[in-house]
């Protein structure tokens, strides 16, 4: 007959079936390092059967841990938080540890509030999550215990932060263009004061200096993340610019304005444009006519990447600088891929293509 609910197991219980004393069943659950792992294995096994649940508050006294993270973010609601977040409770879920979560709302006041409160929950590590790969000052001096940042980069360099690789991004959504034998390629982006855009506009001039190709249209076009800006910055470039084969888009959201667009202006995609947007937002990239080849950040494994590496610190194992972490390239419609077997060397020129309409005067001859 079963345990009546106030016959709960106790390690006075596991000890008995396991052989062994009460102190050693203690210490192998909680995974200290003087127990021999046969003895262990024992008091595993005894634990299981038993469905012994550890009383977390002395488990904690025990260990001098509490077996909570403190999560701490600047946009909770935002399309690059959340999945870094989600990625990161499951995790720690998986490492029977439990998360307290605060949205700091860019707001350096309410961030401080949020650290006092953590720490006064006497949490053992912290995960600061934002919004951008763009540069923010350091927490860590305030905060005793190990800190990891993911998706953000600490002005210290002592500080452990998990990127996304933004040159590596920029390179695959090129060198897949290249390798569609496209020799005309614009670069279309966000607002110059992100490092982000920064850093791939750099990259994308690297990459076709590589294979002896100029940026058609001379710069990168500087903008707005917006739909809108993609439209306008398409109809400037194709009136700019006659030879635009391809576009590599800072995110989605441009890359769905430039390919809206481009039928207005008598050009397809992608058989006369190829279109490569970034982030892969299934909202843009998925559902888009066309849907869009982009770069996705894999966010998700970012996120439990920055949970291992806290793992390691609260071990007694921290690292430190900046981790980059690599995206994948997704090809949907918005690129065509070239014949089987063709080989593509810098500076081959291109196959003839059929020429697109005269975009002067309204012509369509």
């Amino acid at each position: 007959m079963g345990r009546r609910r106030s016959e709960a197991v106790t390690l006075a219980d596991v000890a008995r079936l396991a052989g062994v004393s009460i102190a050693t069943a203690s210490k192998a659950i909680n995974d200290r390092d003087e127990v021999a792992a046969a003895t262990r294995a024992r008091v595993l096994r005894a634990a299981t059967e038993l469905s012994f649940q550890p009383n977390a508050l002395a488990r904690s006294l025990t260990s001098g841990t509490t077996r909570a993270i403190g999560l701490l973010t600047d946009d909770l609601g935002g399309r690059f938080a959340m999945p870094i977040l989600l990625a990161a409770e499951n995790a720690l879920a998986n490492e029977e540890m439990s998360v307290l979560l605060c949205d700091a709302r860019g707001d350096p006041v309410r961030r401080r509030q949020h650290i006092r409160t953590l720490l006064a929950r006497q949490v053992d590590g912290f995960l600061i999550v934002g919004h951008s790969n763009d540069i923010r000052p350091s927490v860590t001096a305030d905060i005793p215990v190990p800190v990891v940042y993911a998706y953000c980069q600490s002005a210290d360099p002592a500080d452990l932060c998990l990127v996304s690789d933004d040159a590596g991004g920029a390179r695959l959504a090129i060198e897949h263009l290249i390798s569609l034998r496209r020799r005309h390629i614009a670069h279309i982006t966000g607002p110059q004061g992100y490092q982000a855009a920064r850093v791939r506009a750099v990259t994308v001039r690297q990459v076709l200096a590589e294979h002896g190709l100029p940026l058609a249209g001379g710069e990168p076009r500087y903008g707005e993340w917006s739909q809108r800006w993609g439209r306008q910055a398409a109809r400037e470039l194709v009136t700019d610019t006659q030879d635009v084969d391809a576009v590599f888009c800072g995110n989605d959201q441009i890359a769905a304005g430039v390919t809206q667009v481009l039928p207005e202006l008598g050009l397809r995609v992608p058989e006369d444009v190829a279109v490569v947007g970034y982030d892969n937002w299934e909202i843009f990239a998925e559902d888009g006519d066309p849907s869009l080849t982009t770069i996705d950040l894999d966010l998700p494994q970012l996120g439990t990447a920055a949970v291992r590496h806290l793992l390691a610190a609260l071990r007694g194992a921290p690292a430190t600088g900046a981790v980059r972490h690599p995206g994948r390239l997704v090809v949907r419609e918005s690129t065509a891929r070239a014949p089987a077997g063709l080989l593509v060397s810098p500076g081959t020129p291109p196959p003839p293509r059929t020429p697109a309409p005269c975009r002067r005067g309204g012509c369509r001859c």
